[in-house]
């Protein structure tokens, strides 16, 4: 649960990695600030490793993920994501089938994302050791040229799309359905025929990030990927010392999904996606905003899910029968190895 997002891996972070690894130097977002990616004289760098269990699933496959989950830290920063690194960690007796399929997975999700893969590393362990196969890959970025323009409206301070930016009033938009990745996973790997038609959201964002950055207005943006939107938006409130609230009958979810996490006692809030991101944005722009990404393909069931508020300073639901659920910042996702 220490590497599954949530409460108990962000307290491994604060407690021992930051603690430990305190950057004497300025950087424009540094380790500290615990953002999707640093930045370094308008240089975006990001770095993931993924261990999803099984490598193949509905909708993707680890290769697909590694290059998504990286292409989408740099973007939600406001950067423009050009190269990336990958790293292979292979088991011995890996199939070289499988290897050519996710290497073939790779290339097509770059060219959909429009990077390169420019370096790398390969290494094989013992057979036992691990668990098939990790991929590392580490991405770089420039400052995206719309980010300027988009921050034109804002004006909070920030150059670049930071938690801090946040403010009472600004809206919250999420891009589509949630929990779709994590339970295609766990469908996946544990058989479940009734969840076997729900498929992985997992693609690269940035071309709906730019959409949204092109008409201006936004003020921060994360993909709700481990701990799901529960995560995210208790790390927001936390970060803006502002509250949030979400309106239970705005957040799309699939019927499949929701019978899906009902069956299994799972709360979707807290499940990962990896093709979703949510955006913070001024009022006066958001409607602006959200017709832009709803032209897209990936933004087409984008909608406002709630908004901030100085009243206090948690996360609160208001429930379709009228009450009010505060939503915690989940210890982990209930669904592990996602990513």
């Amino acid at each position: 649960m220490h590497g599954a997002g949530g409460s108990l891996m962000h307290s491994l972070i604060k407690e021992h990695v930051i603690k430990m690894l305190r950057p004497y130097k300025s950087f424009d977002v540094p380790l500290t600030l615990l953002e999707d990616s640093g930045v370094c004289n308008d240089i975006v760098f990001t770095t993931d490793s993924y261990t999803v269990k099984p490598l193949f699933f509905n909708g993707g496959d680890i290769g697909r993920l590694a290059v998504s989950g990286t292409v989408n830290d740099i973007a939600v920063t406001g950067g423009k994501p050009l190269a990336l690194s990958l790293s292979l960690v292979l088991e011995e007796g890996f199939p070289l089938d499988d290897l050519d399929r996710i290497l073939t997975s790779i290339n097509l999700t770059c060219r959909e994302a429009d990077v390169d893969i420019i370096t790398g590393d390969t290494k094989v362990v013992e057979r036992g050791s691990l668990d098939k196969m990790i991929i590392n890959t580490s991405g770089i970025g420039t400052r995206n040229p719309l980010l300027d323009r988009n921050l034109e409206y804002v004006n909070r301070g920030s150059r670049w799309l930071l938690a801090s930016n946040i403010r009472a009033g600004d809206k919250i938009i999420l891009s589509g359905s949630i929990a779709d990745h994590g339970m295609a996973i766990l469908s996946a790997r544990e058989g479940y025929s009734f969840v076997s038609n729900i498929a992985s959201d997992v693609r690269p964002l940035n071309r709906l990030i730019d959409r949204a950055l092109e008409v201006g207005g936004v003020v921060c943006m994360k993909d709700p990927t481990r701990g799901g939107i529960a995560d995210l938006l208790n790390e927001w409130a936390e970060k803006s010392h502002l509250g949030i609230t979400i309106y239970e009958e705005s957040i799309p979810i699939r019927d499949d999904v929701k019978v899906a996490a009902s069956f299994l006692g799972l709360d979707p809030l807290e499940i990962g996606n990896e093709g979703k991101v949510c955006m913070a944005v001024v009022p006066d722009m958001v409607d602006e905003v959200l017709d832009a990404i709803r032209e897209l393909d990936e933004g087409k069931d984008a909608c406002i899910i709630g908004e901030v508020t100085d009243e206090f300073d948690v996360v609160a639901m208001k429930t379709i029968v009228g009450g009010t659920r505060i939503i915690g910042r989940p210890a982990g996702d209930p669904v592990p190895r996602i990513c």
